[in-house]
């Protein structure tokens, strides 16, 4: 895993090919999320795991990333049936498979942990990365995940640097490097919110 390369002056945010800041939500067809972006979206997203600088990350990137794929799947095999990400699912539904719903469910969840994280870090000065993350993770993925899959979890939450030396590799402007994330993240929680919202209807059942 290789650490994205900030521009001169710039942060993190500038190196993801996609920001969740600019993925088109349709309010006119009940907040419907346009796939490509928000997938592309979601893999830059995976980079951030990269900065972390540990192997313990790999398996929640890679988690990620698989679930990506899922969906990636699905709107390559329909893509008439896929532009958005609620469509996407509705229709796989309906031709009694779950395979990139599934996929959708655990991206979402992984999304969620990685804004909780960051957002309760970026709101707490003091706070330190790992303690964020765990926080998080007990209230988004660990309720779902198995006594196998717990404790590789828990060692990523552990291998977090230190906060420091986690936001100098984000941008040398510290102040610009909080402010991106905040708008960032904020995008993304709205993305997600919207998403969770259509996991827990009827519309996305199995």
């Amino acid at each position: 895993m290789s650490a994205p390369v900030i521009p001169p002056g710039g942060t993190i945010v500038q190196t993801f090919r996609r920001s969740f800041v600019d993925v088109p939500i349709d309010a006119d067809k009940g907040n419907a999320i346009s796939t490509t972006e928000f997938l592309d979206a979601a893999e830059s997203l995976t980079t951030m795991f990269d900065v972390m600088g540990s192997v313990a990350f790999s398996p929640v990137k890679s988690d990620m990333l698989g679930n990506v794929k899922k969906l990636r799947e699905r709107q390559l095999a329909a893509p008439a049936e896929s532009e958005n990400i609620q469509d996407l699912c509705r229709n796989e539904l309906k031709t009694k498979k779950h395979t990139a719903t599934e996929g959708l469910l655990w991206l979402v969840r992984g999304l969620d942990f990685t804004c909780i994280a960051l957002s309760s870090n970026v709101a707490k000065p003091s706070e330190e990365l790992a303690d964020s993350f765990r926080g998080a993770y007990g209230q988004t993925l660990k309720p779902h995940h198995s006594f196998l899959v717990k404790p590789v979890f828990s060692a990523a939450m552990s291998a977090c640097p230190y906060r420091k030396d986690f936001y100098a590799k984000l941008g040398q402007d510290s102040g610009k490097v909080q402010d991106d994330l905040r708008v960032y993240l904020a995008a993304l929680e709205k993305v997600v919110g919207i998403l969770k919202g259509f996991l827990d209807s009827k519309d996305a059942k199995w």
